[in-house]
């Protein structure tokens, strides 16, 4: 059995017009639609899409911050929403987050060594402040900061080493599943590749489960298992995170991965690059049919006609497009 199970999930929210009457009735904006996906125990999932297209929304509804509008979220075969309280808090244990600011993220009223210590203290009211500091410092040590800085506040550190804390809190609890919403996204492309070896260190050495947040295909590459790719609340391709690098066959992942810049001139100005023109459609008034036909360079007319099914044109590789092609290796990364 996997260890988390999304089906069909649906992410709504009313949103109200400004300058609309009082008895107006709100808008519908779809943040996540149809969103279906497997995570087994040790696995870590990609997602990527750019800004806008339900990533963080996802994560919070697993999570259990958003409320879902339809569909299941299953822990271990359990539907989340059919939990009672007693075990809700208990599953909030298993499952923590790591977010996309590392300074906003950490209480700057709390020095260090109480930013970690607190969720144990939450979840473990027995813990004594003698014992939650000791582990605080064994997971300061654990992501590659020294103990003696527990003392220290937020301010006094840097953007990488902040993220180092923000993870050192959310895995003093030993979780099963981390999740990361864009967790390199504010950092250097040093500190970016630092952050992430440690990320790919610690869930192997503590057997986490992870979702790691990204726009850019390449970190997830490296990170990650398997890849979710989605536009629009809606799940574009699925598949091996190397298979999608290497052949991928959606028009949207072709173009993401074509907005990578080769580190070669040469090939640089020599490959061909998919276009994607226009801006993201509102998700209060999405397009008809396939979300990104309006985007598409091979958009035909019906493709309006109805949401395209998801057809697996290789063993585990999902794609919603009836007219995919992989395109060659030369016209992008690799």
């Amino acid at each position: 059995m996997s260890l988390l199970q999304v089906r069909n999930l649906d992410v709504t929210f009313d949103i109200n017009p400004r300058g609309a009457w009082p008895w107006t009735p709100p808008l519908k904006l779809q943040a996540v639609k149809d969103m279906s996906f497997d995570l087994e125990a040790g696995q870590t999932l990609g997602v990527v899409g750019e800004s806008g297209s339900g990533k963080s929304t996802l994560a919070r509804a697993i999570v259990g911050t958003v409320p879902s509008s339809g569909g299941e979220i299953l822990w271990e075969g359990r539907d989340l929403r059919q939990m009672s309280p007693r075990d809700r808090r208990r599953h909030r244990r298993d499952v923590q987050m790591v977010f996309q600011d590392p300074l906003a993220a950490l209480n700057p009223r709390m020095n260090v060594g109480q930013i970690i210590a607190e969720p144990l203290l939450t979840h473990y009211p027995d813990t004594t402040k003698a014992e939650a500091r000791r582990r605080a410092g064994e997971m300061m040590e654990r992501v590659g900061l020294l103990p003696n800085l527990l003392n220290r506040y937020p301010h006094e550190f840097s953007g990488g080493q902040c993220q180092r804390i923000g993870i050192a809190r959310a895995l003093v609890l030993e979780p099963r599943l981390l999740i990361c919403d864009e967790p390199v996204s504010a950092l250097d492309v040093s500190v970016q590749a630092q952050v992430v070896n440690l990320l790919k260190k610690l869930s192997r050495e503590m057997g986490l489960s992870m979702i790691f947040i990204a726009h850019d295909l390449s970190v997830v590459k490296h990170v990650s298992d398997r890849t979710l790719v989605m536009y629009l609340g809606r799940k574009m391709e699925e598949g091996g995170a190397k298979e999608i690098v290497r052949a991928p066959r959606h028009p949207y992942t072709q173009a993401l991965i074509a907005s990578v810049p080769i580190p070669d001139p040469e090939r640089e100005r020599a490959r061909v690059r998919p276009v994607i023109e226009g801006e993201l459609p509102s998700p209060v008034n999405p397009p008809s049919g396939c979300v990104f036909r309006t985007r598409c360079p091979k958009a035909r007319p019906d493709c309006a006609e109805g949401v395209p099914p998801m057809l697996e044109p290789d063993p585990g590789h999902r794609v919603a497009c009836p007219y995919q092609e992989v395109i060659s290796p030369l016209e992008r990364t690799a």
